[in-house]
């Protein structure tokens, strides 16, 4: 399935900028960045529980927020893409 993660994490001081750089990295770890602070995660349901349990473990509720939107299987007739930077395609070939 992919799911589309953003965030918003408060970073009036250091233990927020921590947390935003934490967040971004388990997204990053687990997906592309298609905006500043939204990633795009193709995820079986094992990947999916383990890197949600991860992203509320760093977040602080209080001060935070994090949106999942799951675009499922399907995914590929639920995205427009429009502009600059080429659309991601989570399935195409990986070239190094």
């Amino acid at each position: 399935m992919l799911v589309l993660i953003s965030y918003d994490v408060n970073t009036e001081d250091g233990a927020g900028k921590r947390r935003l750089r934490r967040i971004a990295k388990l997204c990053a770890d687990w997906g592309q960045r298609v905006q500043f602070s939204v990633f795009e995660c193709l995820l079986d349901n094992a990947q999916w529980q383990r890197l949600r349990a991860r992203l509320l473990d760093e977040m602080d509720p209080q001060r935070d927020s994090l949106r999942f939107y799951f675009l499922g299987k399907q995914w590929h007739t639920k995205i427009e893409h429009i502009g600059i930077k080429a659309a991601y395609d989570p399935e195409g070939p990986l070239i190094f």
